[in-house]
């Protein structure tokens, strides 16, 4: 059966396992792109988007444990990408190490490639799941993360494109202080600080009540700013 086509970036050194894995996935319906080492599947992360990474632990260089660690400690819009590790059977502490470090699910190699598209349609899942679940309340106004929607008594609000961009990147990490070089990384525009800081006041005239005392898009002193929804 065929699935929708998500970008998956694939990343390993063995370059007979990964052309096999990329006619694989691609005769799946995926879209793939491949990495030889650590370097090369940053130069693709700075250019794609992607759904999903699939990553060699043991690379020479830089291993997969690592640069795990340096996607979920680096720019914001790389954090949430879902992390699929491939490590060898007796590596037990790689497994738990990787896990650790943010990696969302592993297998041990060698492995059926039809288990590989099973694992990939679980996690590709769950984040489908989280995306659609996502409908925050915000008092009298409330966002639909999905369709990027903000509605007021069951009317929509106008949004430009900025502030849409900028409301879905608050959704995505709401809870979480962003500073303004975090939101002009992510945004992946030329973004300067007094420009957010014009933004941020424009969807406050559209979210709260009282715009000198923001209960939902909040400033945290000396870190930048934070979406609150109601719980």
């Amino acid at each position: 059966m065929k699935v929708t086509k998500s970008h998956l970036l694939l990343v390993d050194d063995d370059e007979r396992l990964r052309d096999l894995l990329y006619k694989f996935l691609t005769e799946k319906g995926f879209f793939v792109s491949t990495a030889m080492d650590a370097n090369h599947a940053r130069e693709l992360m700075d250019t794609f988007i992607f759904d999903l990474i699939i990553l060699d632990v043991m690379m020479p260089e830089e291993d997969g444990l690592s640069l795990t660690d340096s996607i979920r400690q680096g720019p914001m819009r790389f954090k949430d990408i879902p992390i699929l590790l491939l490590t060898a059977m007796s590596e037990t502490e790689d497994r738990i190490t990787g896990l650790g470090k943010g990696a969302d699910d592993y297998l041990s190699k060698p492995f059926d490639p039809r288990e590989l598209l099973l694992r990939i349609q679980a996690i590709l899942r769950r984040s489908e799941s989280l995306e659609k679940s996502a409908s925050l309340s915000l008092g009298k106004v409330s966002y639909d993360i999905k369709l990027n929607r903000l509605e007021k008594g069951g009317a929509m609000i106008p949004l430009t494109t900025v502030e849409s961009s900028l409301l879905k990147i608050f959704a995505r990490h709401r809870g979480k202080p962003l500073s303004r070089e975090d939101l002009a990384s992510e945004y992946g525009g030329d973004m300067n600080p007094r420009t957010i800081d014009v933004q941020i006041n424009r969807l406050r005239k559209k979210i709260e009540d009282d715009l000198k005392v923001p209960r939902y898009l909040q400033t945290v002193r000396g870190k930048g700013y934070i979406l609150l929804p109601d719980a």
